[in-house]
């Protein structure tokens, strides 16, 4: 008869059976040389360890700059905008205008996000900045609404602009297809084809319409503020603008990344038509600019917005590897350099972030 352990102890197929099973879960471990941006086969559910630290130091960055819409006073604001005499028609076409494009291109860039881009990312890091995005996203729709609350605006009117006014109308018809091309449900990577279909897309989302299409009514708002008018919005702009200077930074790195690990998708073909977007961009940018700005005002005029677009987009090319389109393009409005720059954060934050991080602890009876 058998003993109790000569019955317990495993044969040598359960041995066998044991030891395929403990090597398939080693394998199943992800490593940081499986992990890649697009098309990666790691598991994206497992977030270290860390590949692209620049991504999670991008993640931390957003969270420390964490804001909300109703903590800025907008007495102020209401008080001027009612005041016949407050502001002149010119600055108050400027607002409307910049509150109709801004309203709903911000909730288009959140569905591209949640809907498009997120599902084609399979580097972990960078998906959870994509989350955090999203909700920057989020609080910039609730900024535009919070503001056009407080000013007593026509909301109807507002919010339906990307259809009824021909420059933001525009504008949101060059982006719409890329955007498309990402929630298509159907569409999916590992083409040469699709892959730089998503590498377009990827461009034009970061380096066009939150690295180009916001920067003339950025100027404008930031404008009326620098002379005290609408010290609230303006306020709330400074917070959009360092949000989308983010935003637009690590698509950036994103890009550059995807080329790295992909180098067969940046042909010359595909170079091309990248300028030949850019370009176009300018183009109806100058022209929402022209639409806002019939007259000077602020000091400004819609031929220094000409320049300034250029100068932004020549360096958006260098920033992903293209030659300048407009060489000897400059910036007339230094001071935005100033306000983009993050090593300025104390000029908007110096308060802020204490109480953030202050407030956001738990306390426990």
């Amino acid at each position: 008869m058998l003993t109790f352990e000569e019955v317990a102890a495993p044969n040598a197929a359960d041995r066998a059976m044991a030891e395929a099973a403990a090597k398939h879960i080693e394998t199943r471990r992800v490593r940081v040389e499986d992990k890649r941006i697009i098309n990666g086969k790691a598991d994206v559910n497992q977030l270290v360890p860390f590949k692209y630290n620049w991504a999670w130091d991008k993640y931390l960055a957003g969270c420390a700059n964490h804001w909300m819409p109703q903590e800025v006073n907008m007495q102020r604001d209401i008080e001027l905008w009612k005041n016949p005499n407050g502001l002149t028609d010119d600055e108050r076409l400027i607002v409307i205008r910049n509150l109709g494009f801004f309203s709903t291109a911000d909730s288009l860039a959140a569905n591209n996000i949640v809907l498009g881009t997120y599902r084609h990312i399979t580097a972990p890091e960078c998906r959870q900045y994509l989350l955090r995005q999203a909700f920057d996203e989020a609080i910039h729709t609730h900024a535009y609404q919070y503001i056009v609350e407080s000013l007593g605006l026509d909301e109807g009117e507002i919010f339906n602009a990307y259809h009824e006014i021909k420059s933001i109308a525009e504008k949101d018809a060059f982006l719409m297809p890329f955007i498309d091309t990402l929630t298509d449900p159907g569409f999916k990577t590992g083409t040469l084809e699709n892959d730089q279909k998503l590498l377009k897309s990827l461009i034009v989302f970061a380096c066009i319409m939150e690295g180009l299409f916001f920067y003339v009514g950025f100027v404008q708002i930031l404008a009326l503020g620098r002379q005290n008018k609408l010290v609230g919005a303006s306020e709330q702009y400074q917070y959009i603008l360092r949000d989308e200077s983010m935003h637009c930074n690590f698509g950036i790195d994103m890009i550059n990344t995807i080329k790295l690990e992909n180098p067969h998708l940046w042909t010359s073909e595909f170079r091309q038509g990248i300028g030949s977007l850019i370009r176009k961009a300018v183009d109806l940018e100058y022209a929402y600019a022209e639409d806002t700005m019939p007259r000077g005002v602020l000091g400004l005029n819609a031929s220094m917005f000409k320049e300034y677009l250029r100068f932004i987009a020549n360096r958006r090319c260098q920033q992903i590897g293209l030659d300048p389109l407009f060489p000897g393009a400059d910036n007339p409005f230094p001071w935005m350099s100033e306000v983009i720059d993050l090593k300025k954060e104390k000029n908007f934050f110096e308060t802020r972030v204490t109480e953030y991080q202050t407030g956001g602890t738990l306390s426990w009876d």
